[in-house]
């Protein structure tokens, strides 16, 4: 059986190391018939970018006898010579080319007219994918070095009679990280044309994971420093350059908004897992995975391994998650548990999801429930608006990996198009739960909330009411409270959701008999007794009491009868408690109770 390739993302290693490989060399087809000079292919974290335009990398280049910058030996010396170093060039044997990699693969039988690409081009390559430091200098620092490293990988042009002497000292200048910014911002330019003359022909450009030190700067307060300096970097190498440029492939997690990054792109043809093209390049299909859960001899186990791991829809196909699909064939015990989540850097997530307010509050519930949301979706985000245009949320959440879409309608009014959005599987919904549970247990233990919520559906309502005291005395400040006690409500129900949804169906804010209850707690063993809740606001301003307050709440559980739905489930043994709010106090009454 063959080794998988977890954690390896160098192409020439998996082919002649005989690793486990799922073949997408097709992208290479897509690449060459998109017409699109330069192309934007977002994706979500773990999805097989880094691999792929390494493996474009091995399909263009023309120079491969090069210097490793990650190995321990010293840089080669310069290459003396007045011709191109091409393979079959006089002096390079062609065995050096890199065609022997896709000898087996599905691109080396598409046509003439693909493999007579292979090996005919100067690639550029750089990947920003581990560059998220916590501030501006070092991100900076480590950008220079990743740059310096691509300069020395063609440390051979120095010694060519094709640059001049000046640009042997700018060239120099990378290599020794003696350069200023603007000589950094300039470099994937400058590259480009180096090679392009060297070679006297285009050359090709991949840049992996753009955005991965902008999400940084977001998250650490330096994102106005990064904008500025990838839209100078990547415009420079990327705009206006038909006479260098052959080919421009740049991936990330999604379309930062145009006028942020892009305005400079020539054009750029941009796929993102809305559209139908490229679809199948990054992800496992349905296909690979039974492909793969028979050759690792474990088919038996498809029906679990889709509810964990499917559900994403890129351009309408259902693609698994490969980080997570190769974890759980490694793991001996075959575990299916989230293996994304680990690698996810979620703290951008967690803020948003818990900064909201009550209407973003009470779609995360619906989400965690299962169900679905229709919202407008934008391709292009400025991650700076998205803390306060819930809209654009959204878009990050769907961009992202953490939701998915199943349906789109074009609003006749707007011209907008509105996506059905939902939780894409098992392993995502362990995200959601993740940012509550880490939300909760910053500010309580939680052995509280344990006690809270077995006192609940214990019927203990004394406990209950006394712990719901302590618990909002921990978590909310009287700012909280500010005339919005209904972030308490929503904090209970994301507790509820958590802690208790195994045994019981959580609702909010939903129809029953006359009107909409609060929340209604349903047990899944129909002699388990069920929950009524409705919350108040004591109205100090109208002379309204906490008392009054009770009452009111209790008698229009009654009234509105919110407890059909749970007479009409069967349920026999059910509880209509009020809970009123004033300040930081908390009270809970149960109907009937003394």
């Amino acid at each position: 059986m063959k080794k998988l390739p977890i954690g390896v993302s160098d192409f020439k290693k998996i082919i002649e190391k005989d690793y486990y490989y799922v073949d997408k060399t097709l992208l290479i087809k897509e690449v060459i018939d998109s017409g699109d000079t330069i192309l934007l292919l977002p994706r979500p974290r773990r999805f097989g970018k880094t691999l792929n335009l390494s493996m474009l990398k091995y399909f263009y280049d023309c120079c491969p006898v090069t210097w490793d910058p990650d190995s321990d030996s010293q840089p080669p010396a310069p290459i003396s010579a007045k011709e191109p170093q091409t393979p079959g060039a006089p002096g390079v044997p062609a065995s050096s080319s890199y065609k022997y990699l896709f000898d087996s693969l599905a691109i080396s039988g598409a046509g003439r007219e693909y493999t007579d690409k292979m090996g005919k081009y100067p690639v550029i390559l750089l990947s920003f994918k581990d560059i998220k430091d916590t501030d501006w200098e070092s991100c900076l620092d480590n950008i220079k070095k990743l740059i310096q490293d691509e300069y020395a990988r063609h440390y051979y042009l120095l010694e060519s009679e094709k640059l001049l002497p000046y640009e042997r000292d700018y060239f120099r200048g990378i290599i020794d990280l003696t350069g200023n910014k603007s000589d950094y911002a300039n470099s994937l330019e400058r590259l480009l044309i180096y090679l392009s003359r060297y070679y006297n022909k285009r050359a090709v450009i991949l840049i992996d994971e753009y955005d991965a030190p902008v999400h940084a700067g977001y998250q650490y307060g330096y994102y106005d420093d990064i904008i500025n300096f990838i839209r100078n970097f990547l415009g420079g190498g990327l705009k206006d350059t038909d006479q260098y440029l052959e080919k421009g492939v740049v991936t990330g997690i999604m379309r930062i908004a145009k006028e942020s990054i892009f305005s400079g792109f020539n054009n750029p043809g941009v796929y993102t897992l809305l559209s139908e093209d490229f679809r199948d390049c990054f992800g496992f299909t349905e296909e690979e995975v039974k492909t793969m859960l028979e050759d690792f001899q474990v088919s038996h186990m498809y029906d679990q391994v889709q509810l964990w791991y499917n559900g994403y829809r890129f351009g309408g196909m259902v693609i698994y998650n490969p980080w997570s699909i190769l974890n759980f064939l490694r793991s001996k015990e075959k575990e299916l548990v989230p293996y994304w989540l680990n690698t996810s850097d979620n703290q951008i997530v967690e803020k948003l999801l818990t900064s909201g307010g009550k209407e973003l509050k009470e779609e995360l519930e619906q989400l965690i429930r299962g169900e679905s949301i229709e919202k407008p979706i934008d391709e292009n985000i400025i991650l700076k608006n998205i803390s306060h245009r819930e809209d654009l949320l959204w878009s990050f959440l769907l961009m992202g990996g953490y939701l998915k879409q199943t349906d789109k309608r074009r609003d006749p009014a707007s011209g907008k198009f509105f996506y059905t959005l939902s939780i894409p599987n098992e392993e995502v919904k362990t995200t959601y739960t993740a940012v509550i549970d880490n939300y909760f247990s910053t500010m309580v233990e939680n052995k509280q909330l344990e006690i809270m919520l077995k006192a609940l559906i214990a019927g203990d309502i004394k406990l209950f009411e006394k712990m719901l005291k302590t618990i909002v005395l921990a978590v909310f400040s009287y700012h909280d409270f500010g005339g919005e006690p209904e972030k308490v409500y929503h904090a209970l129900v994301a507790g509820l959701l958590i802690w208790i949804s195994n045994t019981h169906e959580i609702k909010s804010n939903r129809e029953s008999g006359y009107g909409r209850y609060d929340i209604m707690i349903i047990p899944k063993d129909i002699t388990q007794t069920g929950y009524v809740i409705e919350f108040k606001s004591v109205d100090k301003d109208d002379n309204e009491t906490v008392e009054s307050a009770i009452e009111t709440a209790l008698a229009q559980i009654e009234a509105k009868k919110y407890e059909t739905e749970l007479v009409e489930r069967g349920i026999k043994h059910i509880k209509k408690l009020a809970i009123a709010f004033s300040g930081k106090e908390v009270f809970v009454k149960e109907h009937g109770a003394a």
